[in-house]
């Protein structure tokens, strides 16, 4: 099941400002917010540094909340962007959970790269209480998340509800697709997350072989960045890689995150991923050598440095 189609929700008027709450204002969650307030909807922040969602507030209007159940009390959708599976736990369940205070009819939204084993276990609970379920992994990086143009791609029980929160997730989207069940978003970001580290990986080693065979890297790139071998992440990342510049974009440390998620789901799938795990091994050195803050494209540095 899949819907590639963005919606056009200028004129709808089923598509009033609403009431949300976003939990977690982090590097990728702050713009994300930033968005929607612009947007017009009226917006309750959370954040487990409490300093942060205070500052984000300053900067940006609306109201921050002390807990993530204070944060979705009487909203119409609550979405989070936080860290790993744990942290999701810890911000949807329990007395201070976003599921103690959020209404039947309202609409849990979870952009944090997780587990699906995690997304279909917070549908279930959802389901319970008569709250819609949407999980929507984003890829585009802080980048994308700054100039609003995320990928979005999402798994859920119920057409209808992730119908309705197109129009809002398109104040930070490019494109926002459906992928099918609870957990069928997470699923799709692993494949991205697969695809990704593959390419990457393949860069580095290109770049590190041009550099020792005395080549031009950017005459080398300029020439087959027009055929087969060209990227997104050749088109802008290999001139950094070059320059050995690794402080921006997806930090390594996110990266080996959500490749151990992929991995887990290879066992339990028995798909074979012998490249993914090589490069998360790869990254596990790179982190060793203090580069756990590093762009993705500093596997490079490990090639140089061999």
């Amino acid at each position: 099941m899949s819907d590639d189609t963005t919606t056009d929700s200028g004129n709808d008027p089923a598509d009033d400002d609403k009431k949300i709450a976003f939990l977690g204002t982090g590097v990728m969650g702050a713009p994300m917010a930033r968005h929607l307030k612009r947007a017009g909807h009226d917006l309750v922040v959370f954040n487990r540094t409490g300093a942060k969602a205070l500052a984000w507030v300053a900067l940006n209007g609306g109201q921050a909340a002390p807990t993530p159940a204070e944060a979705a009390e009487g909203v119409d959708i609550a979405m989070m962007c936080v860290g790993n599976d744990d942290d999701v736990r810890e911000v949807v369940f329990g007395d201070t959970g976003v599921l103690a205070t959020m209404a039947p009819g309202s609409t849990l939204v979870d952009h944090t790269t997780a587990s699906a084993s995690l997304a279909r276990e917070v549908a279930a609970a959802c389901e319970e209480r008569g709250i819609g379920f949407v999980d929507a992994p984003v890829s585009g990086g802080q980048a994308g998340a700054e100039s609003g143009q995320l990928t979005v791609m999402c798994g859920c029980d119920d057409v209808e509800v992730y119908e309705r929160v197109v129009p809002v997730i398109e104040a930070f989207a490019k494109q926002c697709a459906l992928m099918g069940p609870s957990g069928s978003g997470q699923l799709t970001k692993m494949v991205n997350q697969i695809c990704i580290a593959g390419v990457v990986q393949g860069l580095a080693e290109g770049l590190n072989f041009a550099e020792r065979a005395g080549l031009d890297i950017a005459e080398v790139v300029g020439v087959i960045g027009k055929g087969a071998a060209q990227s997104w992440q050749m088109d802008n990342r290999a001139g950094t890689m070059a320059d050995g510049e690794f402080d921006f974009g997806f930090a390594v440390e996110w990266m080996r995150k959500d490749l151990g998620i992929c991995l887990e789901e290879a066992e339990r799938n028995s798909a074979r991923l012998p490249i993914t795990a090589i490069v998360d091994q790869m990254y596990k050195q790179v982190i060793a050598r203090g580069g756990d803050r590093w762009d993705t494209s500093s596997l490079i540095d490990l090639l140089r440095n061999a």
